[in-house]
């Protein structure tokens, strides 16, 4: 590493302006970070860690300013740097990587056609050399059928698979400095680790300076060589990882590194002959010819919690897109109380429809941004219970309520004056609102700090409980399998490979497969990752060769 830090902020204060006021959200925070090293910020929701990444490049979204302090990368004055400099800089030597690439790509081109603008623009590389670069980063990153994926359009492919294709963009100039912004929250276990090993190996090879934000502690402690605790916008305290993770001096450290301890207790076992919520059986599905789910069987009772896990592209979400009727079956069908369900959504009933309901992944690209709180909320009150006037609106102001919003204070906002947490919850009210008796839970909690998804959980357990609700909750995070599920449904490659009540899928002996993702849950250790590579036969981890069986 280079003597000369090659990120130098000095009391750095940030505010945000709401109405005409200008409030702060950073409060004199340094920081350093040399060539090669990584450093990680870490906080609960609203602690201003992204706010801060994004100051590191110079940089503030609409709303927000610098209002004191100085930035330096590579003895360049970002803050008085001209906007010619900036663009030269940005994307070519400063690369940034966006929790949500569902909200980051347009959708209306080809992954590749994207992938190759940064280095065609910079005059980096021609067309041609940077998308053999592009399949060759699609490679390492582990993405399926690499020569051919950066041809398909960003809904063409999972959020997993769209959150590598990102890394792989920031990563395709060879930057200096990449901001990594909660970049593996979308990914199953297994694949984080192949993606956090090429991080790694990406970093090392090109000596790359990174910033990693993220609220997963398990996997900051495998990826940075020192750790910022952010609190409310002010520094809590900063020390290398192995230091913050054996002896942290300050409460509010502690705090986090405890373990969460929200577990629903396990339910009686299903009687014989109950009939199901919604049995899906023996469902194939293609996209066009690609067949992607073979023989799916499995079903969800009453007042129960089904959680489907598995890695990126295994089938989840395609199950619930032929549960909910977006995706026709080739064959097999859904039943819904013991009714067969029309294929495809537009031939249900109203009733059908109301019935089953969804709950997103981001909520950033689910709600409407036009639209205040009270008005997404109440379209499905008026379209499936037919309230209007003052009847809806009371009927508004009781899921939020339900939700823990206080009506007064959140009707008339938008999505964007509020926290991940507070827009999971609108989500949430938003399904409610239908009156269903089962839900899809779509990796609801994969985007949030431990804290925030907690809170989350226990929302979701308590509304299941007072009015009867059956979840299916699909999930890459055994953590949150642990905490809310009584049954498991495993799927690899479009299948089910094992299913069964969460006590017995948690005890050996198991499916190869779901040993294989039961292994792969960082630990709060330093050293997981470089001994499970180890221990698997990686010798490079940039390799990250994972047999996934």
């Amino acid at each position: 590493m280079s003597e000369e830090p090659l990120v130098k902020m000095r009391d750095v204060w940030l505010e945000g302006r709401s109405d005409e006021t200008w409030n702060p959200i950073i409060n004199g925070v340094d920081l350093t970070l040399a060539r090669g090293e990584v450093l990680g910020l870490i906080g609960e929701s609203g602690a201003g860690k992204s706010t801060l990444g994004l100051a590191a490049m110079g940089y503030t979204r609409d709303g927000v300013r610098i209002s004191k302090g100085s930035v330096e990368f590579d003895g360049i004055d970002l803050l008085k740097a001209s906007a010619s400099v900036k663009r030269e800089l940005l994307g070519k030597r400063i690369a940034y990587v966006a929790q949500s690439a569902a909200a980051s790509f347009n959708p209306a081109h080809k992954l590749m056609d994207q992938h190759v603008e940064g280095p065609v623009q910079h005059g980096v590389m021609s067309r041609a050399e940077s998308a053999t670069d592009g399949i060759e980063l699609y490679r390492k990153l582990r993405l399926p059928d690499p020569e051919q994926i950066g041809f398909r359009y960003p809904h063409q492919v999972s959020g997993g698979q769209l959150q590598r294709c990102m890394t792989a963009m920031a990563m395709s100039c060879r930057p200096d400095l990449i901001i990594f912004d909660e970049p593996t929250t979308a990914l199953d276990v297994t694949t984080q680790i192949e993606v956090l090993a090429s991080i790694r190996d990406i970093v090392e090879q090109f000596n790359t300076a990174a910033i990693y934000i993220t609220h997963d502690l398990a996997v900051v402690a495998q990826m940075a060589d020192r750790i910022k605790v952010l609190l409310k916008g002010d520094e809590v305290e900063t020390a290398d990882t192995r230091t913050m993770l054996s002896a942290p001096t300050q409460d509010y450290t502690k705090s986090l590194w405890a373990v969460r301890s929200f577990e629903r207790p396990q339910k009686p076992a299903i009687q014989t002959g109950s009939v199901p919520v919604v049995s899906v059986q023996n469902v194939d599905a293609s996209y066009g010819t690609v067949p992607v789910l073979h023989d799916v069987s499995f079903d969800l009772h009453e007042g129960r919690t089904v959680a489907v896990v598995g890695e990126s592209g295994s089938g989840k979400s395609t199950t619930a897109r032929c549960i909910t009727g977006l995706l026709p079956p080739k064959a097999g069908q859904v039943l819904l109380h013991g009714e067969v369900l029309p294929a495809d959504y537009r031939k249900r009933s109203k009733d059908q429809l109301q019935q089953v309901q969804m709950i997103y992944q981001m909520a950033d690209t689910a709600l409407n941004p036009r639209m205040s709180i009270g008005q997404i909320i109440a379209r499905p009150v008026e379209f499936y219970l037919g309230l209007k006037g003052k009847e809806k609106r009371k009927k508004v102001d009781r899921l939020l309520e339900q939700i823990e919003l206080e009506p007064s204070q959140y009707y008339h906002r938008l999505p964007s004056e509020l926290s991940g947490g507070q827009k999971q919850r609108i989500g949430i009210a938003r399904a409610l609102a239908a009156e269903p008796k089962f839900i899809i839970c779509d990796e609801v909690t994969s985007a949030l700090d431990q804290l925030v998804a907690e809170g989350i959980l226990r929302l979701l357990a308590r509304l299941q409980d007072e009015l009867s609700l059956t979840y299916m909750f699909i999930t890459h995070d055994l953590a949150t399998v642990r905490a809310i599920s009584d049954e498991v449904v495993v799927m690899k490659d479009g299948r089910v490979v094992e299913q069964g009540p969460k006590k017995e899928m948690f005890k050996p002996p198991h499916h190869a497969y779901t040993d294989l993702l039961l292994s792969s849950v960082p630990e709060m250790d330093p050293d997981w990752l470089t001994n499970l590579l180890a221990e698997r036969g990686v010798d490079n981890i940039g390799d990250a060769a994972v047999d996934k069986m």
